[in-house]
């Protein structure tokens, strides 16, 4: 009797322990759909179509497993991703900050949406997100350091984008070094008065630093302040002369007022330093021309042309060579070259 009590005990327990095991199996198991949201989605195929180019195809890649399950996990990055690659900069926007909201940590997601940001035309909204990664991911394909400078420019907030040069470049953020790197930035933007000051500050911070009084006087040219970029291309030859650039920079300033000798002296020198550039071949023939040598002229730009046959300038430049020389059947074929191309690039 104690033994078919025992046995009956055991058999009640045993059942009581399947139906807690039962439960709590239950319990920890996600349903279907929370698995599907958990589980990580294969997104091969739409990053090698975006690799490949065929973003619009990846998008829709993405776009099945959205109609599937939106909740998928990744997903809002990836489509980002895509939008950014395909520059649809309000999508990307919207994508990223689903992804950046969905995990805070997540870099990649954090500094594409300060570049949607700022390539959409929203620089005050990108600078704090990109101030939060100064790495680098590669699927941005811009280095967002770089494009942090640029938003603090356009924001005319000049110190800042000096610091962010600084730090891109490794120098200190006060140094000749940083408002050199900075006035060549905002030269580039068009930012021209803040580009001279931040130059000039460079120049009386360290007054032989090499480029410094190139910059200056790259600006003084292409602002026709010719006395001012030969005093400041002079000094930069006294303090960097293997320059091959500052020969011709100079040699363009000296033939806006008509020095063709000191010109093609100098263009000379330049073509010996570094013969892989068209600029200085291109401005020898315009010289020569100008002093009337029109062979040695024809010379020049046809290495020119050889070296970059695409360049309307230099047939146009050979076209009147060779209507100087009585050579009508040449000019006019040089000539017709340089305006297709003209068309062809606009």
């Amino acid at each position: 009797m104690r033994g078919k009590f025992v046995r009956s005990h055991l058999l009640v327990l045993g059942l009581l322990i399947l139906l807690i095991c039962g439960a709590a199996a239950q319990q920890e198991l996600p349903s279907a759909s929370e698995a599907s949201k958990t589980s990580p989605a294969d997104f091969s195929e739409a990053r090698k179509l975006m690799d490949s180019g065929k973003t619009d195809d990846a998008i829709t890649e993405l776009q099945a497993i959205e109609a599937s399950n939106s909740a998928t996990k990744g997903l809002a990055l990836e489509l980002g991703v895509a939008y950014y690659k395909k520059s649809d900069f309000p999508k990307a926007i919207e994508y990223l900050k689903r992804a950046s909201a969905e995990d805070p940590s997540n870099g990649e997601a954090t500094q594409l949406l300060g570049l949607s940001y700022y390539l959409g035309g929203h620089p005050g909204q990108a600078i704090p997100l990109l101030e939060q990664v100064q790495g680098w991911f590669p699927r941005a394909n811009v280095d967002a350091a770089y494009i942090l400078g640029i938003c603090f420019i356009q924001t005319k907030d000049y110190p800042n984008a000096r610091k962010a040069f600084a730090r891109m470049f490794d120098v200190p953020g006060d140094s000749a070094s940083a408002y050199l790197f900075t006035a060549r930035m905002l030269l580039r933007q068009e930012f021209d008065p803040i580009a001279e000051e931040y130059a000039q500050k460079a120049v009386a911070l360290d007054s032989k630093l090499p480029l410094a009084h190139f910059l200056l006087g790259e600006l003084y040219l292409y602002k026709s302040r010719i006395p001012e970029a030969i005093t400041q291309f002079q000094q930069e030859i006294a303090i960097n002369p293997a320059n091959a650039a500052t020969y011709y920079k100079l040699a363009d300033a000296y033939s806006r007022v008509q020095k063709f000798d000191d010109a093609e002296r100098l263009l000379q020198r330049s073509i010996w330093l570094d013969a892989t550039s068209t600029g200085p071949y291109i401005l020898m023939g315009k010289v020569l021309e100008k002093k009337g040598e029109y062979e040695l002229a024809l010379r020049a730009l046809q290495r020119a042309a050889t070296m970059d046959p695409n360049n309307p300038m230099t047939h146009q430049l050979l076209g009147q060579a060779y209507r100087e020389m009585g050579k009508k059947e040449e000019a006019d074929n040089e000539l017709n070259v340089a305006e297709q191309l003209r068309v062809h690039q606009q």
